[in-house]
C-alpha cells in the first residue's frame, strides 16, 4: 500500500480539493464560502473572473493598463493585495520608508545597497559606556531612551556620549571596516 500524497498539486489533478481558498474543485462553491468573509470571498472570485475583468480591475482601481507582460496569476495576486489592503491596512510608515530607502540606494549609480542588520520591534539593545548600562528599546517609528523617542540611532548615540558618533557603529550593528559584504558566510 502506497502512502497517501499529500501535496496541493497532486490533490489538485486526482479531483481532490483544490488549494485555491474557496474553490472545492466542482466549480459550484458559493454555499460553502458562508463561513469566509466578504474579502476572502471577493479574493476567491477573483480567480474565477476572466482574463480581461481582471485587467478591467486594475484599470478602475490604478486609472491605468497594468503593466506589459503580467500573468493572470500576478495580476490575482496583486488585486488580491489591494483587497486585503483596503480591508486591513497597508504597510507601516516605517516599513514604506524603509522600502523606499531600500529603492533610492539601489537607483543611486546602480550599486546594491546592503541594508546592514534590521532591527526588529520590540528589541533592546545594550551598551556599556563609560560605567553606565545604556539601553535602547527599538519601536516601529524609530527608538526610545530614557523614555523620549528618537528617530535614529545616531541621536541617541550622541546623548548618550556627548560627540557624533555613527548610531549603528555605536551599538556595534555596521559592518566593521574593511570587511566585505557576505565575509565569512562560507567559512
Amino acid at each position: 500500500m502506497t502512502a497517501p500524497i499529500n501535496n496541493a498539486s497532486a490533490r489538485q489533478r486526482t479531483g481532490g480539493p483544490s488549494p485555491i481558498l474557496g474553490r472545492r474543485g466542482d466549480g459550484n462553491d458559493r454555499a460553502g464560502r458562508q463561513h469566509l468573509t466578504k474579502v476572502e470571498v471577493e479574493i476567491a472570485e477573483l480567480a474565477e473572473r476572466s482574463s480581461h475583468d481582471l485587467r478591467l480591475a486594475w484599470r478602475r482601481l490604478h486609472r491605468t493598463d497594468p503593466p506589459l507582460g503580467l500573468s493572470r496569476d500576478l495580476l490575482i495576486r496583486a488585486l488580491a493585495n489591494q483587497l486585503q489592503e483596503r480591508t486591513h491596512g497597508g504597510a507601516s510608515r516605517a516599513l514604506r520608508r524603509r522600502l523606499q530607502n531600500l529603492t533610492a540606494g539601489r537607483r543611486k549609480a546602480g550599486v546594491p545597497r546592503d541594508p546592514g542588520v534590521v532591527l526588529k520591534t520590540g528589541t533592546r539593545l545594550v551598551r556599556h559606556w563609560r560605567g553606565h548600562t545604556h539601553t535602547v528599546l527599538v519601536r516601529e517609528d524609530g527608538f526610545e531612551y530614557e523614555g523620549q523617542h528618537h528617530r535614529s540611532l545616531t541621536v541617541v548615540a550622541e546623548r548618550i556620549t556627548g560627540a557624533h558618533w555613527s548610531g549603528p557603529r555605536f551599538f556595534d550593528l555596521a559592518p566593521r571596516a574593511g570587511a566585505s559584504v557576505g565575509a565569512g558566510a562560507g567559512r
